[in-house]
């Protein structure tokens, strides 16, 4: 007898030692604090930011398309067509770089459409549905996220680029032309967020993406001059986002400042933001 009594005792103890509070307790400590203030929308953001440069470090593979696709393109259009256009890769590189920049950096924005379609995939944004934060966090945090990546792609570049014989005149003018094309990369990439939401599969939003970049950076003046093309495709040449962007940043990497077309570039890039941010979130509210 006296046994049983000292062994419902001491599962007793073990019990509260296990369970220290009770559930009046704990519902008593809960309302007796205050709840924590929101996060404000630049903080929110820049924590899903956070989380897509996390992404990278588990995976680091990811970073393939920021150092080696610059790499290769870089060596070879400049190898390629270096002799064929200017008569040597040396000369040609001078033209080459700014416009290729501009070209690689483009082309990785739409790798933020595939991540986001997969996390959707995943479940992931049903968790970030039910969280007391600002709405476009999610997105915004993934395009602050990607302009690390699209940093480092324009680093590995230019570095590249030096080796093999590339002088910018004005090193304020290579910051300066690596800023405009981050600016307006975070905007090209709210497009590839639109259709991360609305395709069905990331090998349908690269398929789409592919389709869209390849005409649009390569009919520009990134390789060769517009005064060189037949008269109906230099209308379209030189009236593409893509060839204001290249234009601007070269010119700013030769210690110009050439007002019209970074007034173009920007330009571009809040049309781009105020078509597609708009129906990107109305996309993500209604998923």
């Amino acid at each position: 007898m006296s046994t049983a009594t000292t062994t419902t005792g001491a599962t007793t103890t073990e019990s509260e030692e296990l369970a220290p509070v009770k559930g009046e307790s704990l519902a008593a400590l809960l309302i007796a604090k205050d709840r924590p203030p929101r996060p404000s929308a630049w903080s929110a953001s820049v924590t899903f930011g956070w989380r897509t440069i996390l992404k990278i470090k588990h995976v680091p593979e990811q970073l393939f398309d920021v150092t080696m696709f610059p790499i290769m393109m870089v060596v070879m259009y400049t190898y390629l067509f270096g002799g064929a256009i200017e008569g040597s890769p040396r000369e040609y590189i001078q033209y080459l770089l700014p416009g290729i920049l501009v070209m690689s950096v483009t082309m990785i924005t739409m790798y933020t459409g595939v991540a986001v379609n997969t996390d959707i995939e995943k479940g992931v944004f049903d968790r970030f549905r039910t969280l007391p934060i600002w709405r476009p966090a999610p997105m915004v945090g993934y395009l602050l996220g990607d302009v690390m990546r699209y940093t480092v792609a324009s680093a590995v570049m230019l570095t590249v680029g030096i080796i093999i014989g590339y002088r910018p005149d004005s090193a304020l003018g290579v910051l300066a032309g690596v800023a405009l094309l981050l600016v307006f990369a975070f905007a090209f990439s709210w497009v590839w967020t639109m259709f991360g939401l609305l395709l069905r599969s990331e090998k349908s939003v690269m398929g789409v993406s592919m389709m869209v970049l390849f005409p649009l950076t390569f009919l520009s003046d990134i390789f060769v001059k517009p005064e060189t093309m037949p008269g109906w495709l230099q209308a379209f040449v030189n009236n593409s986002p893509v060839t204001h962007v290249s234009r601007a940043v070269r010119e700013l990497m030769q210690g110009g400042w050439p007002t019209a077309d970074i007034a173009w570039a920007l330009g571009w890039a809040g049309l781009l933001v105020l078509i597609f941010g708009p129906i990107t979130m109305r996309l993500y509210n209604r998923k």
